[in-house]
């Protein structure tokens, strides 16, 4: 039986969790190593070599800030879009691609798919913000 994750899609970080035994398990990141694993940076980077996302994304930030997508949390919900070689990304693309991560990371951590989550909101997200998180979620492929 599939696992229900629960994620926290935060500004720049977030975390993600699932219930054993009724205590919460948090599920480590893939690479393990922003604040002892627990949290996957909410960052995406393009690069000639593809998309990353989360730790190897945040560390390559420097010698690639044009191409290195931050906070994107903050423009859910608007009509804002961030442009990477000539092509144009939602915020709720951007956060699709951090929510992919963390349910690709949970499933290896796991041992089984991954297709519902609880996705977290501030509680000030008006309905717009929060469809679009909900839309980031289906795209990323997961039942929120």
């Amino acid at each position: 039986m599939a696992k229900i994750i629960g994620i926290d899609l935060g500004t720049t970080n977030s975390e993600a969790a699932y219930m054993e035994g009724g205590t919460p398990r948090i599920i480590p990141s893939a690479e393990g190593s922003a604040y002892g694993g627990k949290m996957f940076p909410s960052v995406v980077a393009f690069t000639k070599d593809g998309i990353l996302v989360g730790e190897p994304a945040k560390r390559q930030a420097v010698l690639n800030p044009d191409k290195t997508v931050m906070q994107i949390k903050r423009k859910m919900g608007t009509d804002y879009k961030v442009r990477i070689e000539g092509k144009d990304y939602t915020p709720q693309e951007i956060s699709a691609m951090i929510l992919r991560k963390i349910k690709t990371d949970a499933e290896a951590f796991l041992g089984q798919p991954v297709n519902q989550a609880v996705i977290t909101v501030p509680a000030y997200f008006n309905d717009n913000q929060r469809q679009a998180t909900k839309d980031a979620g289906k795209i990323a492929g997961l039942e929120v």
